[in-house]
């Protein structure tokens, strides 16, 4: 992969690139997720929010506790999210990718959470929470991959 990474929502009323290399590449099954995404399991690919520009006036965020989670108000893709104990990255959803094919994830998130009929036998190390550590006090049950 070389940058820049491009993306954006359905519609094309929001777009975004990121001008580094992915920090972090997963899927993730916790239940915050499918409802955010609509899909049985999501996947993220993370940059540093220094390296990130998005543009577009319909960009809405969403916010519980400590994760935002963006999407476009127009046509209601899901863009984004943020978590304000991990640090200054963004997380933008694989599917809003440009190139989603150039993004393999390298593990799995939550899967405690992972749906029964789901499956993923792909090799791939899986975390029962977490697979980005959070800032001291956070759990490693939460709700973000």
């Amino acid at each position: 992969m070389t940058a820049p990474h491009t993306g954006g929502c359905r519609c094309g009323a929001v777009r975004f690139e990121a001008t580094a290399e992915p920090e972090h590449i997963s899927y993730c099954h916790c239940s915050d997720c499918r409802h955010a995404s609509g899909a049985p399991v999501s996947a993220f690919v993370g940059f540093a929010a220094s390296a990130v520009a998005l543009s577009g006036e319909t960009l809405k965020t969403f916010e519980n506790g400590p994760v935002a989670r963006s999407f476009c108000g127009t046509c209601g893709s899901p863009i984004a999210y943020v978590d304000s104990r991990i640090g200054e990255r963004v997380y933008f959803m694989l599917g809003a990718m440009d190139a989603p094919a150039s993004y393999k994830p390298t593990h799995h998130a939550h899967v405690r959470e992972q749906l029964p009929y789901l499956h993923m036998p792909d090799g791939l190390p899986r975390h029962v929470g977490f697979s980005v550590k959070r800032a001291t006090g956070a759990q490693s049950d939460g709700t973000t991959s």
